[in-house]
């Protein structure tokens, strides 16, 4: 499942090629046509990304909430948009991919009659396979902000929130990192690398933290998810443990990035040479170093 870098950076993609231009709406696979009939020719307003949900706003339309899950992809493309391949759920096109003008020219206008989406280059961009897709109210969108916890890649997000929940729970610290109401956006890469990263046991309990590793916790967190975004991947090794540094090779994965310990089961720790350590947990694969991370 996408985690939450992933989600911000689609917000801004979605942003750049789309803010302030009216765009055409479809949904070739059919499961969104009524949502899609209503965006056609509307002007998208904003984008926004809590935790692992993006939110495409359309003014006093609403907002059309996205999640992923496990299997969906948002990908983009640019010039004249093809023929949708394989189950489209959501088509978003600026009028010169679509091949024509924005249905509704009025929305494209302000109160003045200047024109807001104006001409551009061609952008589209192609929805499949998410687990939820939706045109939502803005007090529905607030609903759903309200039952996620803090992320620490919004600006106004508090910790505080998340320690006072983490300090009083006997649950293990790597499920409650995964519990999308404490923390959000932290998936399976970024809680097994940043747990490495500070040297504690992924089994520990939330009360037996101290404020002082919360607060590493958090502040490792918005580092290296800011840096995702950035990079649109996830890398989590030190400069003085990367491939160069080190004179080991390379990783390859399909997943991509530098990383300590996610998915190098048995595979000898960057830093001690200890074989990594699997088990499921919170119905993942949990992933550390049982010498670097001792209780």
């Amino acid at each position: 499942m996408p985690e939450g870098h992933t989600i911000h950076r689609l917000a801004q993609d979605c942003a750049e090629r789309f803010t302030g231009r009216a765009l055409r709406a479809s949904s070739p696979q059919g499961k969104f046509a009524d949502g899609a009939a209503l965006l056609d020719g509307a002007t998208l307003t904003g984008t926004e990304a809590h935790g692992k949900h993006l939110f495409l706003g359309f003014g006093p339309l609403g907002w059309v909430h996205v999640h992923l899950g496990l299997y969906g992809k948002f990908g983009f493309g640019e010039g004249r948009a093809p023929a949708p391949v394989g189950q489209v759920r959501l088509r978003l096109a600026t009028p010169e991919a679509a091949g024509g003008r924005a249905r509704t020219a009025a929305r494209t206008r302000t109160a003045d009659g200047a024109g807001t989406g104006g001409e551009g280059a061609a952008h589209y961009a192609d929805l499949r396979g998410p687990t939820r897709c939706e045109l939502i109210t803005e007090p529905e969108k607030q609903a759903v902000h309200d039952r996620l916890g803090p992320d620490p890649l919004r600006p106004a997000s508090d910790p505080e929130a998340a320690w006072a929940r983490i300090s009083r729970s006997r649950t293990t610290v790597a499920a409650l990192l995964m519990d999308q109401k404490i923390v959000a956006g932290v998936g399976n890469v970024y809680r097994a690398e940043v747990l490495f990263r500070l040297g504690i046991d992924p089994y520990r309990t939330g009360r037996e933290l101290t404020r002082a590793e919360w607060e590493a916790i958090w502040s490792d967190l918005v580092a290296l998810m800011h840096e995702g975004v950035r990079n649109n991947r996830i890398d989590t090794v030190r400069e003085e443990h990367t491939p160069e540094a080190m004179g080991r090779a390379p990783r390859v994965d399909d997943h991509g990035g530098e990383v300590y310990v996610y998915r190098r089961a048995h595979m000898p720790c960057h830093l001690c040479g200890t074989p990594v350590s699997t088990a499921e947990l919170a119905a993942r694969n949990l992933f550390w170093c049982p010498c670097c991370q001792r209780r």
